[in-house]
């Protein structure tokens, strides 16, 4: 029997033998998104998917695959960005929810690294139609930035976000690799009582923050705090 946490990994009988005591399954999202000159396209990716198996080692849950494009309008002006309109990735994300539910998941996690408002808009609403015809199904649908925010104003400015220090910490931690020697530092300008994307001179990087003190050390601190509070969410509302 596989020991795998990933359902790429193992195969159709093995699934049906852990279906049988309830497993937790975690659907990581992503998006494909400019995150200025320092970080890869794929960081919402990288970050959701290296989260979801640290939380699966955690909680002896399994991992599907990952959902990697959302919806992205504000950074769409920027190279390599791909934001699919709500009502596309809310249909895709219920298709992919509903047939999870049809097969005997009944606990399910999606966590999105990618936190954007009507994107994670569009998750909440395709897990709802997706367990409406089921009552013993549950969902939580969530962001690690949700947790990664609670430490602005700790670990790092208050206005720090999309890019900045806490997001260039964390991938420091998680895959180097994918990280460049650059350090911007952007301040975000445009008002979120102004509809539409943000102008260059609003937003003239895809950017929010000051990333000089960036550190792996740091990345790591953020990191634990996340699985922590992640572990306490599903204990507290995905319980077996």
């Amino acid at each position: 029997m596989s020991s795998s946490h990933r359902l790429l990994d193992i195969d159709s009988r093995t699934f049906e033998r852990r279906l049988r005591s309830n497993p937790l399954v975690i659907l990581p999202v992503g998006a494909l998104e400019a995150h200025g000159p320092h970080l890869p396209l794929g960081a919402d990716q990288i970050q959701a998917e290296a989260t979801a198996i640290a939380l699966a080692e955690r909680v002896d849950a399994l991992v599907a695959p990952s959902v990697a494009y959302g919806s992205a309008p504000g950074s769409r002006r920027f190279p390599g960005t791909v934001s699919l309109p709500i009502g596309e990735l809310e249909s895709h994300v219920e298709g992919v929810l509903s047939e999870m539910v049809r097969g005997g998941v009944r606990r399910l996690l999606v966590l999105s690294g990618h936190a954007e408002r009507g994107h994670m808009a569009a998750l909440r609403e395709a897990a709802d139609r997706a367990v409406r015809g089921e009552p013993s199904a549950r969902i939580v649908v969530l962001s690690d930035y949700d947790f990664v925010y609670e430490l602005r104003g700790r670990e790092s400015p208050a206005t720090d976000g999309h890019a900045g220090l806490l997001e260039t910490s964390r991938l420091l931690a998680l895959a180097p690799g994918s990280v460049g020697p650059e350090r911007p530092s952007v301040e975000y300008r445009h008002s979120p009582f102004v509809p539409g994307s943000p102008s260059a001179d609003a937003w003239p990087e895809s950017v929010i923050g000051d990333t000089r003190p960036a550190s792996a050390e740091l990345g790591r601190r953020i990191q634990a705090h996340v699985l922590d509070r992640l572990v306490e969410t599903v204990r507290g509302l995905l319980p077996e």
